[in-house]
């Protein structure tokens, strides 16, 4: 006996996985321009200024996060929008730094711009204290191997060559003492140090004014 047998073969068609989207790019900033004196805001009071802030659109964003840190309390604010500007009451007489985050509600990947910073200037200031020093090395928190390290920072001001030199703080406390005073350079190479110790370090800026900034405590361990 023959048996016929039948393979029905369905037709039909696979489905592809659908693309990934495509994540959100970073913005370009424009103004407060990088290093700046911001003088083109709207006066409030004589402590406060609206400051206007723009960047170019980044491809593939919904909306933006404007992060605005003010360097003398280390407080940020965040702001929220959809389009390219954002105007913000900041204090008047007082650094800052800023930047854009780009989002999209269709991916939760963010894209970061670089990060800028200005000075928000105020009614009867006639010179303008340095930014405050900006710590490379060693990093915050990092852990470092060896006996010496070389401490590396970067100094700004709104005025292109006013700093005039640094103070260097460095110990084993959270006030450390001064450790170099009135150096010119932006580094202090071979520093002694000791195995399973934390240090804690900061810089003061001083321009030819006089008038001074401060970078912040940092700490760094040795393992």
């Amino acid at each position: 006996m023959i048996v016929a047998v039948v393979i029905l073969a369905g037709c039909g068609s696979s489905k592809k996985n659908d693309p990934q989207p495509t994540p959100p790019a970073q913005a370009i900033l424009n103004s407060p321009a990088q290093n700046s004196l911001c003088v083109t805001g709207t006066v409030i009071s004589d402590t406060q200024s609206s400051v206007s802030f723009n960047w170019n659109a980044s491809a593939n964003t919904d909306n933006y996060d404007v992060v605005i840190k003010n360097l003398l309390t280390s407080a940020s604010i965040t702001q929220n929008t959809t389009q390219t500007t954002l105007v913000v009451t900041l204090n008047s007489n007082t650094p800052y730094s800023w930047y854009v985050i780009s989002k999209s509600t269709k991916i939760n990947t963010t894209a970061q711009s670089d990060t800028w910073k200005f000075y928000n200037s105020g009614p009867g200031i006639v010179t303008y204290a340095p930014f405050p020093a900006n710590i490379t090395a060693p990093t915050m928190g990092q852990i470092i191997s060896g006996t010496t390290v070389n401490l590396t920072w970067t100094g700004s001001s709104v005025t292109s060559g006013t700093i005039a030199n640094y103070d260097i703080y460095f110990g084993t406390t959270t006030t450390p003492p001064l450790f170099k005073s009135a150096i010119t350079d932006s580094f202090v190479n071979a520093v002694s140090i000791g195995a399973k110790t934390v240090y804690y370090w900061k810089v003061i800026t001083r321009d030819s004014s006089g008038n001074t900034s401060d970078s912040g405590l940092y700490q760094f361990s040795v393992n």
